[in-house]
């Protein structure tokens, strides 16, 4: 018998409350946004009383913040094992970060974090200052790394790599937006991966040395 299957069913359930309140934390900051989001309905959705949610997290900011960074930095450990491990061109290499990207953006709670950042940062300057320094500088930094690995090596013209960047990820952001705001309204039709494909062979065109 396995040492989980040991343990008593409270106590198994106890270790898993943090997950659970993250899990509903995370569907109601993308449901009602940041500033309408109550402690004590993440506490109900999570099936706890708000003074156990205390016993995890100091208010709402911290919350927030441990939701960020559950969600988000393991796609960032994975884009940046990627680049050390890939043996390829560097177009290849920023075709499969995008297209992998997108792939995790839409099976967690990327897509709706970032539209909560952009609607409410404006709101919450420390929140975007977090959000800034800990998830954008980061995932910015892995596109810089592919241009700047496609220049040393020839594939790439040589460009304004932190230029570039924001050139780069300013359409995906775009996509985010729209697939959170606009395509559940049924507003004009677009196939993500259609849009990625393009976008992608736009850049690869203009980089191409």
């Amino acid at each position: 018998m396995s040492a989980s299957a040991k343990e008593p069913r409270w106590e198994r359930r106890k270790q898993d409350r943090p997950h659970e309140l993250l899990a509903a934390a995370l569907e109601l900051f993308v449901e009602r946004g940041y500033a309408a989001t109550r402690l004590e309905d993440v506490a109900a959705r999570a099936g706890v009383s708000k003074g156990t949610l205390y016993l995890y997290f100091d208010g709402k900011e911290s919350l927030f913040k441990s939701v960020v960074r559950t969600n988000l930095l393991p796609l960032l450990d994975q884009a940046e094992a990627r680049i050390e491990g890939h043996a390829g061109s560097s177009a290849e290499l920023l075709r499969d970060l995008i297209m992998h990207w997108w792939q995790s953006a839409s099976q967690s709670g990327l897509m709706g974090l970032a539209k909560l950042m952009v609607a409410e940062s404006g709101n919450f300057p420390e929140l975007a200052r977090f959000y800034h320094e800990e998830i954008t500088e980061r995932g910015d930094a892995t596109i810089v790394r592919v241009l700047e690995r496609g220049m040393a090596r020839g594939e790439f013209r040589r460009v304004d790599a932190e230029a570039m960047k924001k050139v780069i990820v300013a359409p995906l952001i775009m996509l985010m937006l729209w697939e959170q705001s606009l395509a559940p309204c049924g507003a004009v039709r677009l196939d993500p991966l259609t849009y990625l494909e393009n976008m992608i062979d736009l850049c690869l065109h203009g980089l191409k040395a």
